[in-house]
């Protein structure tokens, strides 16, 4: 669940890496935040393409109507999955946004 904490740690990346990837995993898993204005579309796929968050649990659609598939719905190793994680920042990173 996305609350305004998640939305502040989004907003100030330079204040906690960490926390800000948290909020963000916590956005992709919560399937409404594909939703909201561009910014946190955009801000979330850079997270998935550079390794720092997994794809939601259930698929969903952003603002234009895209399908985001979900972390099952990939092949092994590619761009949302557990193990695309795992290899960019080790698999004890992939555990914990995996378990967010």
């Amino acid at each position: 669940m996305l609350n305004i904490s998640d939305i502040e740690a989004i907003e100030n990346f330079a204040d906690d890496q960490q926390q800000h990837y948290e909020a963000l995993q916590r956005a992709i898993n919560s399937l409404t935040a594909w939703q909201l204005q561009g910014h946190y579309g955009r801000t979330m796929m850079d997270a998935l393409t550079d390794g720092f968050c997994l794809l939601g649990t259930q698929h969903t659609r952003d603002y234009w109507g895209n399908r985001i598939p979900a972390r099952t719905e990939v092949k092994p190793g590619t761009l949302g999955s557990f193990e695309y994680v795992a290899r960019i920042n080790g698999v004890e990173y992939a555990k914990r946004m995996e378990s967010l």
